[in-house]
């Protein structure tokens, strides 16, 4: 089986406010990786995470790569714009990193996995 990752963006309406169910708790938009990750995709992480952890990129330049990287992941089923919008900001960088180390080490915890494998 392939390995898979996901992430949950924050539906909002056209004014930018988050959508909340009934029970007053914001919805989701879920989107899957692709089945198959290309190897360059893990290169190209290793560059990233090279660059960030020798503090040769600003940290707005660094955000910026790892928001593009991402999106690319994600072979742009959202945009750079949306993830800036719709991710909640206490819990942004640390998921963008998960994503990001997904790629190139193939991981996640195990309430993750709990949670993708009832997705698919």
């Amino acid at each position: 089986m392939a390995k898979r990752n996901f992430i949950k963006l924050v539906q909002v309406d056209k004014k930018g406010n988050t959508i909340m169910d009934p029970e007053g708790n914001p919805k989701y938009d879920t989107f899957i990786t692709p089945t198959q990750i290309p190897f360059r995709k893990i290169y190209d992480a290793a560059d990233l995470m090279d660059e960030a952890s020798a503090e040769e990129l600003s940290a707005k330049e660094n955000i910026d790569q790892m928001l593009d990287m991402v999106v690319d992941i994600y072979n742009n089923q959202f945009t750079k714009d949306d993830l800036l919008d719709r991710m909640h900001a206490p819990d942004t960088m640390k998921e963008l990193q998960n994503q990001i180390e997904f790629v190139g080490q193939g991981q996640m915890d195990e309430e993750r996995k709990k949670e993708l494998a009832k997705m698919i």
